[in-house]
């Protein structure tokens, strides 16, 4: 019997056999935004598998939710994505008002359809600024900032937050609008629109960054159905879908509201959606001043008893956030505090989905398409 060993290998032994590399993205990784770890298995430079592992920042939101009472919550809801705060509390509120069967003054139902809009502008220029950070591109932030600044001004002058803001109550709006108020977003909408042609050919004028985008990442519209992807991302890839539009909520009803699209479903795609998308929330921020200016004077909230207490049952309130379709199952067991809160978060729909989305692209456009995925990692984690 004999046996044979091998006691040297050379460069050859690649022709042999080839051996997987396992890399990990994360979880503190500059070009993710948040805590996320992505585990990619490597085929030389090409990715064979990805797996995203998320969880790094997660606060128990949803059982925090169960031992504070309903005017409590809204102040845990605005949290988990820190770019969509307003928004996120409509959720909340709508979810509450809806089994207490309560009518919200009309001049509230605006003024909530107004900030919505304002707080999706803010998020999207986030990522209109940041994403060109991700192939190379520095100047686009600080444009984007500045509009960023522009409107944060408004935000805080109506509520007194700057991220947070904590203006929605159960029953309408906090308080009313500071004086002249109006005018002062009337003209900060205005110029926000005038100078986003800057970003516009900043960026889409940019071949480098037509390059790095165009043909990348291309996400299918099955696989968006498949995952339960929304928002701009569903959009990029042709899902003509906004609740918004298709189950009107707050004054949604009565505006004309323009849902932008693609086909394509790659990062310029996605961009582009977000770019275009910015344009209509201005058009709705504007006819939502117009109504405003219209309205005679009355209140912006309702009395609440001092301890709010929600007839038992459930309900299920969602609401078209900046990054996609936010859902919150409430069930209330008659008490003065939520018996369950369930929160479907965008982000955490949208950011699976790089299981299929990742593998057979390399891994220099592995940043491109995470960027452009444009998520919150605490509104995946909760």
């Amino acid at each position: 019997m004999t046996t044979e060993r091998i006691v040297g290998i050379g460069a050859g032994a690649k022709e042999l056999a080839t051996e997987d590399m396992t890399l990990n993205i994360g979880p503190q990784h500059p070009s993710t935004h948040g805590v996320l770890r992505l585990r990619l298995t490597l085929d030389g430079e090409r990715i064979s598998a990805a797996e995203p592992i998320i969880g790094y920042m997660h606060r128990g939101a949803e059982k925090l939710f169960e031992v504070r009472d309903f005017r409590q919550i809204i102040v845990l809801a605005n949290r988990h994505d820190w770019l969509s705060a307003f928004s996120s509390e409509l959720g909340v509120v709508l979810a509450v008002e809806r089994m207490l069967g309560m009518e919200v003054p009309v001049r509230a139902v605006w003024t909530r359809t107004l900030l919505a809009e304002l707080n999706r502008v803010l998020n999207h220029l986030m990522f209109l600024g940041s994403y060109p950070l991700e192939v190379g591109a520095i100047t686009p932030i600080f444009y984007a900032f500045r509009e960023r600044e522009a409107l944060q001004r408004v935000m805080e002058e109506v509520s007194g937050g700057r991220m947070h803001y904590m203006f929605n109550r159960v029953g309408g709006l906090k308080e009313e609008l500071p004086a002249g108020w109006t005018a002062r977003a009337r003209s900060t909408v205005s110029e926000v629109r005038a100078r986003m042609g800057d970003i516009d050919d900043l960026i889409m004028g940019n071949e480098i960054f037509r390059a790095r985008t165009r043909g990348v990442g291309v996400l299918t519209r099955e696989q968006i159905l498949q995952y339960g992807v929304s928002g701009p991302i569903a959009r990029a890839s042709g899902v003509d879908f906004d609740l918004r539009r298709d189950e009107p909520y707050l004054a949604y009803g009565d505006l004309d509201v323009r849902v932008v699209t693609r086909t394509e479903g790659d990062c310029l795609a996605r961009f582009e959606c977000l770019l275009d998308q910015v344009h209509a929330s201005l058009d709705l921020a504007d006819a939502c001043l117009d109504r405003l200016a219209e309205l005679p004077p009355g209140p912006i909230n309702q009395r609440l008893p001092k301890v709010l207490k929600v007839p038992e049952g459930h309900t299920y309130a969602w609401t078209e956030n900046p990054l996609g379709i936010n859902g919150y199952y409430l069930v209330s067991h008659g008490e003065k505090t939520p018996w369950r809160m369930k929160l479907r978060s965008a982000s955490f729909n949208n950011i699976q989905v790089l299981t299929e989305l990742l593998p057979g692209n390399l891994v220099a456009d592995m940043i491109a398409i995470l960027g452009s995925m444009f998520f919150v990692v605490g509104d995946i984690d909760k």
